[in-house]
């Protein structure tokens, strides 16, 4: 598998005659609805994510497909239920910092509903009772272990932006610390720095962060006109349809992660279920809650699939820069086989690379998946709207998907 462009084959006619009904206007509709503000961010758990599913399944339905939604628990989600604070005070100015731009939450704090004034100090002072300790990136997870021992006020450790000065979001991670602890942006921290050394520093930081639990609801659906006869190949499409959720004062809209893919995926299937030759293609497609939290959904719903179901996994599809990034995962040979095939019958060029979704738990489970990635432009930040998804990409990930589907459906079986 290569990043440069694939010998581009001519596709046989019936396939190019569905590769053109492949309309980057009706996807581009899709990714503005589940970026809107209906949705919040589309969190598992929550209202705006409940909703997404709900009008998935209508679309899904309006394709001929039985729907169904199954629902399944989630547990340690971040949420973050207001908006945190950090400012320090030194030689009669304050500094407030800006959430999200110059620090964030980070992932294993403690909850500090309320804001905590107190003085910074250096993570191996002898006394940090009380203190903020400001620890380097590296050493944030030894630094909380002193600070739980001295009885320290909270832990102040540097992280860095994207490359536009964006702090992502996440709500999975390591298990919550007994102490709080505030990312910051490096600049900020060395300044904070500077500042103990020049003299008294007061720092007041909160950080309303919990863990709940939620329900999450899979989205899945098949064709009943399809797959009938012995030697049948059945297909997956999946994506996830949850993002990480707002902040309680900033849109993340999650275009690129993954309405971008889900909006790929619903018109693949729109194109198969009014294309495919009956009798030889069992497809079944699931728009998936929590990959976000743990891929909580595909996990839950790996385990039922039948041990011969081909799944091909689309997270992001709105910027194909050099070529889409691809991992294979599970008794994977020929699907991947196929999969190069369509790149050169579609003119989409292929990579191999990390597709940390999905697909991982779809192999796991000793399935045939792959995981596809287009790009994720503003990836959870407020940033990720729906303008920076590129249409050309969205045809492009839907072609590749529709001919490898279509290649699937004509490999000899028995």
């Amino acid at each position: 598998m290569t990043s440069t462009p694939p010998d581009v084959d001519s596709p046989p006619a019936g396939l190019a005659a569905m590769l053109s009904q492949v309309s980057a206007q009706r996807m581009k509709a899709t990714v503005h609805e589940l970026a809107g503000d209906h949705y919040a961010g589309r969190r598992v758990g929550t209202p705006g994510g409940r909703a997404a599913a709900a009008w998935l399944a209508e679309r899904l339905r309006e394709l001929g497909a039985e729907v169904e939604l199954d629902s399944f628990p989630v547990a340690d989600v971040r949420e973050l239920y207001a908006t945190p604070v950090l400012e320090w005070s030194a030689g009669g100015q304050v500094l407030r910092l800006e959430h999200r731009r110059d620090f964030v939450e980070h992932l294993a704090s403690a909850e500090l509903p309320n804001p905590r004034t107190a003085p910074p100090a250096a993570p191996y002072d002898a006394d940090l009772r009380g203190r903020w300790v400001l620890a380097e990136a590296g050493d944030w997870a030894r630094a909380c272990e002193r600070a739980e021992a001295h009885g320290a006020a909270g832990v102040l450790t540097a992280r860095g932006t994207d490359a536009e000065g964006w702090m992502p979001k996440m709500i999975a991670g390591p298990a919550a610390r007994a102490v709080p602890i505030i990312a910051v942006h490096p600049d900020r921290h060395a300044h904070l720095s500077a500042a103990m050394a020049a003299g008294p520093v007061q720092v007041t930081g909160s950080m309303p962060l919990r863990q709940v639990g939620a329900d999450g609801h899979n989205v899945r659906a098949r064709f009943p006109h399809s797959g009938v006869g012995d030697g049948h190949v059945r297909v997956l499409l999946s994506a996830h349809y949850d993002g990480v959720g707002d902040d309680p004062d900033r849109r993340l809209p999650a275009a690129a992660d993954n309405a971008s893919g889900v909006a790929a995926v619903l018109e693949v299937a729109r194109v198969l279920a009014a294309s495919a030759p009956p009798g030889v293609l069992e497809l079944a497609v699931a728009f998936l809650d929590a990959e976000e939290a743990g891929a909580w959904g595909s996990a839950h719903h790996a385990i039922t699939l039948p041990p011969d179901t081909f799944v091909i996994n689309l997270d992001g599809a709105a910027h194909l820069h050099q070529a889409a990034a691809v991992e294979a995962g599970g008794p994977a040979h020929g699907l991947l086989a196929t999969l190069d095939q369509a790149a050169r019958l579609t003119g989409v060029p292929l990579r191999a690379g990390a597709m940390a979704s999905d697909n991982r738990r779809y192999a796991a489970a000793g399935l045939a998946a792959i995981g596809i990635g287009m790009g994720m432009p503003g990836y959870q930040t407020p940033a990720e709207t729906p303008d920076r998804v590129q249409p050309d990409t969205l045809v492009a990930a839907a072609r590749l998907i529709v001919a490898t589907t279509w290649l699937l459906s004509r490999r000899p079986t028995g």
